[in-house]
Order: C-alpha cells, then structure tokens, then sequence
C-alpha cells in the first residue's frame, strides 16, 4: 500500500491570492487525483474573516480528498493586539477547523500536524512546545514499524539555503532529535515563500547520522509573493510513499499556459532499504 499526497502552502487568500493560479491549481488536483491534501499554513494574507472564508469556499471545492490543514502566522492577526494576545485562532478554528494539530492516516502514511504559530512569543518565526512533541511521539508510538511517519509544520526546522537571510525555528535542533528519536520519515512546511528539498543532516548531524530527516519546503503556491529565486512563482510538491522509497516532484507553475508542470523529481530510500534499492538485498548475518 502507499500513498499520493499533494502537499500545498502559503495560500494567502487576500490581495497576494492569484486567481488563475488558484484555478490551474484545481484543475493539476483534478489530474493528479491524490489520495490526501496537505496545507501547511497561511491560508490568508492578515487573518481576516472574508479571506478565511474565501479559504473554506476554496477547500469546499476539494471536499472529495481527504485534507490536513494546519495554521500559520499569517493566520493569526499582527495588528489586531487583543485578539492576537487572547483568543488568536479564533477565526480560523470558527471557519476552517478547531483542530489546530490534527493527524491523517492514508495509505501507508500517517501524518502529524503542528501548529507552530506563537503569537505571544515570536509571531514570525514560530516555536513547537515541548506538549506537541510529546503529542507528536504519542501519536507515532501506536504507529506500526512500516507505515511512513510525517510531520507537518508552517515554520522551517531549516535555515535559509540561500542568499536570502532566513533562521531556523528556534527549538529546530530539539525537535529534529525528537523527530529522529521518533523514526519521522518527512517534515513538510512552508513560510519561506520558495521550496527545499533535502535532509536534516544538511544541517544539523544529530545523534543517528544514518537517520536524518527528508525536508520537504514548499513556496507559496497561489500567492504573488514569492521569494529569492522563486520570486513571483508559485510551486507544490507531490509526495508518494512506497514500501522501499520517497518519490517528491517539484511542480512549478508556467503563466505561459497557464498551468503547473513537473520540474525536478527526487527519491529517497526509506530507513534499512537503500542496499536492497541498490540489488545487494539484505546485510548479510556476521559470521
């Protein structure tokens, strides 16, 4: 069993939403007909009550596939101080869900999601809190030793990989040992406004240095708010679980006609699998 998960990010319903990129989107859903839909945060531009419901009208359209929706800092108010400091999902739990770290099972994958946003603390760059790592290793404990276990989170565990100046979450080291102690296969986010692809061990070694974990970034896939080398681009990523590999592809969105496009793929073996991958099988037993 397996499972086809398109992954989406950084919506931004509001004046940055791009209308026919909002519809190429649709019509690539329809094509690729994936078993679940990930969407991990910023639904809206400044967390406004018309632009979440712009967002719930949106995802209404994709009521055939199962979802995993997750909040980010857009979607919290910056300026609106009361509500930011006292009840600051109160709009998106209202109209898009009161679930703020929800968890979906698909195919051979079973998927956490964190809510990073802090807005009494860093309203940018996110915090996970020592309760949702415990969540998270409760969650993955009952999971059985060859489902794929992803966590899904808005803020980057990463820092910038290029020349624009981003940091890590910070925590990012903490939770990636967590995640690793958990056997998390992937991590999948956004907020960076343009994608990655890669591993932990690009950045921190850990404790298992043949147990990094795959990072999955996403751009902003409807917005006109792109950034560093995906500026004014919009992208998603199509994740296949199999049994022995990670497939992700890399869809980039053409304005010239008008619609999104494979533009890199990328496979990863899954943790005891590259050797037999490779054609060599198992280890073999010491003598």
């Amino acid at each position: 069993m397996s499972a086809k998960i398109l992954h989406i990010s950084d919506l931004h319903f509001g004046p940055p939403f791009v209308p026919a990129v909002g519809e190429a989107l649709l019509q690539s859903i329809a094509a690729l007909a994936p078993d679940a839909i990930v969407v991990s945060g910023d639904l809206t531009q400044r967390a406004k009550r018309d632009q979440f419901e712009q967002a719930r009208a949106y995802f209404d359209r994709l009521s055939d596939y199962p979802m995993l929706i997750i909040p980010g800092n857009h979607d919290v108010a910056l300026w609106r101080i009361f509500e930011r400091l006292f009840k600051p999902h109160e709009l998106y739990c209202e109209i898009i869900s009161p679930d703020l770290n929800p968890v979906l099972e698909v195919g051979n994958a079973v998927l956490v999601g964190l809510d990073s946003t802090a807005p009494r603390r860093s309203i940018s760059n996110g915090r996970l809190d020592r309760q949702q790592l415990r969540h998270s290793e409760e969650i993955f404990a009952g999971v059985p030793e060859d489902k794929v276990r992803i966590v899904v989170a808005h803020h980057q565990f990463a820092p910038g990989h290029d020349r624009v100046l981003d940091v890590s979450m910070p925590g990012a080291r903490r939770a990636i040992d967590c995640f690793v102690e958990q056997k998390v296969e992937m991590i999948l986010g956004g907020h960076l406004h343009r994608s990655y692809i890669g591993s932990s061990l690009d950045f921190f070694p850990g404790h298992h240095r043949d147990r990094g974990v795959i990072i999955v970034q996403c751009g902003t896939t409807t917005s006109s708010r792109g950034k560093g080398r995906e500026r004014n681009e919009n992208t998603f990523n199509l994740i296949e679980t199999g049994a022995q590999t990670l497939t992700v592809t890399h869809y980039l969105y053409y304005e010239e006609v008008g619609e999104f496009a494979p533009l890199s793929k990328h496979k990863f073996p899954r943790p005891g699998r590259a050797l037999e991958i490779a054609g060599f099988g198992s280890r073999p037993s010491p003598p």
